[in-house]
This record gives C-alpha cells, structure tokens and sequence, in this order.
C-alpha cells in the first residue's frame, strides 16, 4: 500500500521534499491550508499528516498550535529537514529583469536581506511551491518566486541564485502526525520525545508549580510555548517537548504533578527524537 502523505501546499514544497526523504514513494496529497491539511488527515484512512511546526530562523509557524489542539491527531514522529531556498524565475529571465518576488510568508522573512540587496518588491503567497506555480504559469519575466529546486524542475524554472536564504544551516521541523493513538515501545538505550498540549487552572504561581515536577525530577524541556485559545485574552494553553518516554519514571512523575495544577492535559505523542538533535 501506498504511503498517503498529506501536505499544505503545491507539489514541490519543503514539506513534499521531507516527504520523500521520509517515505518511499509517497502519494502526495496536497491542500491549500494548514486546516485543510488537518481535516484531511482526519478524513482519509491510512493517512498521515507532515506538518512544519517550526523553523530556525523564522521561529514557530503561525497557525499550527492551535490546530494541533483542535483536531485529534497523534504525533508519531519528528523530522528536521534542511531548507536550501532558491530565486526561481522564467527561463528567458534575469536578475537584471527581475521586479518582485513573491513567497511563502516564513520564505520571505529567511530572505529579507538577499530581497533587499536586490530591492525586490516582496508579495505574500499561500506557499512557496504555489508561487513557483504562478510564475510559471503567469508568463512575466519581471517577477521572481522564492522556493525549492524541486519546485524549480516540475514548474520548469531557472534559478538565479542558490542559498538565497540569509543564514545557513536553515531548518524546518516537521511533525509526522495520524489517527494512531499508540506510543512507540520503550526502549532505556534510545532517546524520546514526548509533546503535550496543556491548560493551567487559574490560580496564582501556577505554571510554576506545574513545572516544578520537571525541575526535581530532572527532566530537560526542549520546548514550552504559549498560544491563544478562543476568543479571550483571559486563558492560554501552552505546548510543550518533553526529553524522554513517558513509560520513564522521572517523565511520567513530572507529569503527574503538571496534571495537578492543569484544567486540561492532552498528550500528543511519545516518539523517537530525531538524530538531529544530537
């Protein structure tokens, strides 16, 4: 059977580059939004949903968190995936000919300095792979598109410049996401990730508290992250990665006392860390 593999954005985006550095053969399903992407994954059986969750120049990408929390998904795995973007315009085009440029939003920050070297007028679009479509497609040799060599060889584009990202050494985390609810086996010799998704109750000292259990129990946090949840300024909900298996004694007292200070706690996977944090 096919791995079904469903992405936001065009074939050729980064999420379809980690999607066959991941999978053999991926079927690609591509959607237009991130909610798209989730509601699909939902949807369609034997599927799994390949989310950039953040990025190390441009930080967290927007949106994803609260998604994660609105749809009942489980985390089953990480990947870091290297991003080489690349100034993509007409094949009878130059960087002389060039007057805009038009990107994913996170494509557009990791470049702002090479965009305005060049002093390109910048245009936000859905994706970066969707822009290559466009330009390919639109027929005007004054505009440029910010994406993959991928996205360069299936919309038939030249490159203008390679590494047109700021800062090397450009990484986007991805989240391999399904239905499955099971943690993989524990194993002392390998190292885990376990991510949660919580809610404090309202009482003074709270996150504090909560966290505590990670400080005595000596337990590393690679991440915590707030984000709004509904429509108020009253309450957040925070994401957090936790460094170990949840079947670990130390983890699972951490958690134990995170829940006693928490409205709500959803785990969202336990799953082996990626080689590339080490």
């Amino acid at each position: 059977m096919p791995n079904k593999i469903i992405i936001q954005g065009e074939p050729g985006a980064y999420s379809h580059l980690a999607a066959i550095a991941l999978f053999k053969k991926p079927q690609m399903i591509c959607c237009k939004t991130f909610e798209d992407a989730f509601l699909n994954a939902k949807k369609i059986k034997n599927s799994k949903l390949l989310i950039p969750i953040e990025n190390s120049i441009a930080g967290r990408v927007a949106d994803v968190h609260y998604l994660l929390s609105s749809f009942n998904l489980k985390i089953e795995g990480e990947h870091f995936q290297k991003i080489e973007h690349c100034l993509l315009s007409l094949k009878n085009s130059s960087i002389k000919k060039i007057k805009t440029v038009r990107s994913h939003t996170q494509a557009i920050g990791q470049c702002k300095k090479n965009i305005n070297k060049l002093k390109l007028q910048v245009i936000v679009a859905a994706d970066t792979a969707g822009s290559a479509k466009f330009i390919s497609n639109n027929y005007d040799d004054s505009e440029s598109a910010i994406a993959s060599s991928l996205a360069a060889k299936i919309y038939g584009l030249k490159i203008l410049k390679k590494n047109f990202e700021d800062l090397k050494g450009n990484i986007t985390r991805f989240l391999i996401m399904s239905h499955s609810d099971r943690h993989v086996n524990f194993n002392s010799k390998k190292k885990y990730i376990t991510s949660c998704i919580f809610r404090l109750k309202s009482v003074p000292s709270a996150l504090h508290k909560a966290l505590g259990g990670f400080a005595y129990n000596e337990v590393n946090l690679t991440k915590l992250e707030s984000f709004s949840t509904g429509n108020s300024f009253e309450q957040v909900s925070f994401y957090l990665d936790i460094e170990g298996h949840i079947k670990n004694m130390s983890v699972k007292n951490s958690l134990d006392i995170l829940k006693e200070h928490t409205e709500k706690l959803d785990i969202l996977g336990v799953y082996l860390a990626d080689s590339f944090r080490y």
